[in-house]
């Protein structure tokens, strides 16, 4: 990349993010980042505690509108983590929901209700 952003250009990501603040300030605080590499992109990242349910993940999939059927579950560190994600538009960002949980023993993992396996 070679042009350099001004922190403006990142704007609708971070309006995005206030935005969210305000509907939904009871959700799970995640990790939340916004890059000048990306700047229309607003990625929240979860570590939930317990795979069984990935209830964080799920309560912000819904808030955020993300269908279901676009998230992809996989396992990755050797079998140990458990990893949901799901992409969709909101306010006018593109937003990239990611969730990771220790994986069982046997190294599968239940998604919930709106993980897809």
């Amino acid at each position: 990349m070679n042009q350099v952003l001004a922190l403006d250009d990142l704007s609708v990501p971070l309006r995005v993010l206030r935005l969210l603040a305000v509907d939904f300030p009871d959700l799970t605080a995640p990790n939340v980042e916004v890059s000048p590499v990306y700047p229309q992109v607003l990625r929240l990242s979860l570590h939930e505690t317990s795979c069984d349910s990935f209830a964080a993940f799920e309560s912000w999939r819904r808030a955020l509108g993300i269908e279901p059927g676009v998230v992809d579950f996989h396992i990755q560190s050797d079998g140990r983590t458990a990893v949901l994600e799901g992409r969709g538009a909101y306010g006018g960002a593109d937003v990239e929901l990611t969730a990771y949980a220790a994986s069982l023993a046997d190294g599968t993992a239940s998604t919930g209700a709106g993980g897809a396996r």
